[in-house]
């Protein structure tokens, strides 16, 4: 059981640094400026449930893209790492997500919410690479239904800070979100580096 709940929280905070919804939430206002809640709330409902499925897609299909192009866990380690590293330095300088529609008017809500919101703003490289290593790494079916279920819950928290975005950015202020920015970068690239010398030390065994 230790094992269990051990193997979820890392899959949550993986997860949950890598969507960084914090750094979402100043887009996901920008997005929905003049809605009324209902609007917001399907727009918050369908970005994450987009993204959800991407996540679960991944996991499933991992094993199938690792086969056809012949790559090993450990190689995927050594790249996640170096991706998370980088993904974790921006997040630690507060770094803003920008996207090429930002100045654009929003007209549809269907297509904002499945791509950039969905995709690749919620599930990124750095999301995939997470959830492919970490449904890899997983042993047992126990194992794999606990990663499903960090994956259900950490969208469930997504949507929620999604669609409270406005209240909670208001709460923090500038200076806090930079901090929680920072927080959630220092966290991602601890993950990195852990991804990357396991794979790097399996690597140089193997050889």
């Amino acid at each position: 059981m230790k094992e269990l709940l051990d193997f979820y929280l890392l899959a949550f905070t993986s997860l949950f640094s890598m969507i960084n919804p914090f750094s979402v939430m100043p887009v996901f206002v920008k997005y929905t400026s003049g809605y009324n809640l209902e609007r917001t709330k399907r727009l918050a409902r369908k970005g994450t449930l987009a993204a959800m499925i991407a996540m679960f897609i991944f996991a499933l299909t991992g094993q199938m893209i690792f086969k056809f192009f012949n790559i090993s866990l450990d190689s995927l380690r050594v790249v996640g790492g170096i991706l998370f590293f980088i993904n974790g330095f921006d997040m630690l300088q507060a770094k803003p997500v920008r996207t090429k529609d930002e100045n654009e008017a929003i007209e549809d809500d269907e297509d904002v919410g499945v791509t950039p919101l969905g995709i690749p703003l919620l599930c990124g490289p750095g999301t995939i690479t997470a959830v492919i290593l970490m449904n890899q790494g997983a042993s047992g079916l126990q194992m794999k239904g606990v990663l499903y279920f960090a994956i259900i819950s950490t969208s469930l928290v997504v949507f929620l800070m999604l669609f409270g975005s406005k209240w909670i950015l208001s709460k923090l202020g500038e200076a806090g979100t930079k901090v929680l920015f920072r927080i959630m970068g220092l966290i991602v690239m601890v993950i990195a580096v852990e991804y990357f010398f396991t794979g790097l030390r399996n690597l140089l065994r193997i050889a």
